[in-house]
């Protein structure tokens, strides 16, 4: 049963994973499982909404596409079956550019952007476990959103396909993004209180 799933020492696939009730939220990251809990905050979903907005406003008609959670992205090993995939995650929201790693379940393979907004229970897991599966599967950018602080850590892939120095961004700043050259992310917008002209 999935309820058991939060134990470390067992390992599930994505075969597993389709057998989950569909109302509860889950990922797998190398076989151990993640229970999506609790539900986002009033501020984490107006994060998100913003970010979605901008990114697919740019976007709409181009090649590249934008989607927010739930929206699985399986990541299977070399050698690993799509069934038996391992880690599949629900980003809070991904690009991708590649139609070829799309289809009626989401994404196969890895995002060009992958998007994490940070809450108190997810942020460990976003810090470390996520942070190296998205540099180890090729992720060209990872974004780490900090609702409360009110900023933005990212890291772009170099030569080598690590995760260099990171940039940060606070409220105000503009966000280029590297493969996207006309677009930048305005974070006046995005860490704003609906209805005020202030940021908060």
């Amino acid at each position: 049963m999935a309820r058991a799933a939060t134990k470390r020492d067992e390992r599930y696939i994505y075969a597993d994973y389709l057998r989950w009730p569909d109302d509860e939220r889950w990922e797998l990251i190398d076989g151990v499982a993640y229970n999506m809990i609790p539900a986002p905050t009033r501020l984490h979903q107006e994060v998100s909404r913003e970010l979605l907005r901008q990114f697919a406003n740019h976007l709409l008609g181009k090649r590249c596409q934008v989607y927010d959670a739930p929206f699985d992205v399986r990541l299977p090993a070399p050698g690993e079956s799509d069934t038996a995939a391992s880690t599949v995650v629900q980003p809070d929201l991904v690009v991708v550019c590649d139609h070829a790693k799309l289809d009626e379940q989401g994404c196969k393979g890895a995002p060009d952007l992958v998007v994490e907004i940070l809450s108190p229970a997810t942020a460990a897991k976003d810090l470390k476990e996520k942070f190296v599966l998205y540099e180890r599967v090729g992720v060209v950018e990872y974004w780490i959103v900090h609702p409360v602080e009110k900023a933005v850590t990212i890291y772009r892939r170099d030569p080598e396909g690590l995760y260099g120095r990171p940039s940060v961004y606070t409220a105000g700043d503009r966000i280029p993004v590297a493969f996207l050259p006309e677009l930048e992310i305005d974070l006046a917008t995005v860490f704003i209180e609906p209805g005020t002209e202030e940021a908060v």
